[in-house]
């Protein structure tokens, strides 16, 4: 099985989970391969970052969708369709855990696998 991150990047949040104030969040479009077969998740993970060294992940505050699965191999053009809709699918999990990403205000920049 390959598990490959096609698209991570850091963004400033808004979020309160678990009692927790979280000012950021990791997302992430995973692409995982395996017996002829691909699929594509959306994950979002909110976590303290109290300055601009804190890059400490807790995944208490973490949600994970699955937006495409069928067989066939990872896709350039595919991904390109996948990222289009990225942000929203990001954004309804975000929702979902009560956080807010804040698009315009990157952590670090995005990293492509």
């Amino acid at each position: 099985m390959k598990v490959i991150d096609v698209y991570k990047q850091y963004f400033a949040a808004d979020c309160v989970y678990n009692t927790v104030k979280r000012n950021g969040v990791s997302v992430t479009l995973t692409a995982t391969s395996d017996a002829g077969t691909v699929k594509y998740d959306v994950s979002v993970s909110f976590f303290p970052h109290v300055d601009d060294e804190d890059y400490a992940v807790s995944y208490d505050a973490y949600a994970e969708k699955e937006i495409y699965s069928s067989k066939g191999r990872r896709s350039k053009k595919r991904e390109a369709e996948l990222l289009k809709r990225f942000r929203d699918e990001a954004d309804s999990l975000a929702d979902s855990l009560g956080g807010k990403i804040f698009w315009d205000r990157p952590l670090i920049e995005a990293r492509y696998g």
